[in-house]
């Protein structure tokens, strides 16, 4: 089989593994969501690079000396419905959330992460609200991501989602006038508005 070196080659109808994905030797950022190929938008905008810079200054000054590690876009999360040595061929979901934090060591590998991460932080974009708001909130909720933040650059508004009996359940819409405080790590917290000033 000849090698494939440009999206254009792939199926996009067609479900596809992780075992596939790694054979992809193309620059295209994409998406493997239950087998389904989902392109990435192009390079983030300044907006959503000066949110996601700040979040990941607060993130990383907060677990600095911890035992949990800050990762941020493109870093590979395998999504996974069964245990932590899924084969590659058997894993359909490989996300690139924008910002993540993983506690448990043995989820890391050279090739990213393999199960849910604790926490996972979305910039939404234009035209990627959709997947973010709809798709992959499923997704987490179905690999049991314990906390999960939507972040709403022109709203400057920041929603966070928790994991209670397997579903993600929301708090209030969070402005520039509040405070955010992590429900799974409750001394992680800073303004609001710092975010999106």
């Amino acid at each position: 089989m000849a090698p494939i070196t440009n999206i254009e080659q792939l199926d996009l109808d067609k479900v596809y593994s992780y075992a596939d994905y790694l054979t992809w030797k193309f620059q295209d950022r994409l998406e493997l969501l239950k087998g389904k190929i989902f392109k990435m938008s192009p390079a983030p905008g300044r907006l959503h690079q000066n949110i996601s810079g700040k979040l990941f200054f607060n993130l990383y000054k907060y677990f600095e000396y911890k035992s949990c590690s800050v990762y941020s876009a493109p870093f590979d999360v395998r999504l996974l419905n069964k245990k932590l040595s899924t084969p590659d061929n058997d894993i359909f979901t490989v996300v690139q959330p924008d910002l993540c934090i993983i506690c448990d060591e043995e989820k890391l590998d050279e090739r990213g992460c393999n199960g849910a991460p604790d926490l996972v932080i979305e910039i939404l974009s234009p035209g990627n609200s959709k997947k973010e708001m709809g798709i992959k909130f499923n997704l987490y909720e179905e690999a049991g991501v314990k906390e999960y933040w939507i972040v709403e650059p022109t709203q400057k508004a920041i929603f966070v989602y928790y994991l209670h009996n397997k579903k993600l359940i929301g708090q209030r819409p969070l402005t520039t006038d509040d405070v955010i405080q992590s429900p799974l790590f409750p001394e992680l917290n800073f303004d609001v508005a710092a975010i999106f000033e």
